[in-house]
């Protein structure tokens, strides 16, 4: 589900960008796109990472 509103995110964001900046060439279009794919990798492996944290931590608890 996350991943599916994250795609969905990406999709409006990249909309956004084609609308707001028409003028843009297709170079650009292509370079916000790939920073923005970039963008929600980096968010993915920090969400994996702070979950990993937190079940790693509640199994050392007894």
């Amino acid at each position: 589900m996350v991943e599916k509103l994250n795609w969905l995110v990406w999709l409006i964001l990249v909309i956004l960008w084609n609308y707001g900046f028409p003028e843009a060439t297709p170079l650009q279009d292509v370079f916000v796109a790939v920073i923005l794919s970039l963008l929600f990798i980096i968010i993915k492996l920090m969400r994996s990472r702070y979950l990993h944290k937190i079940t790693s931590r509640s199994k050392n608890k007894i």
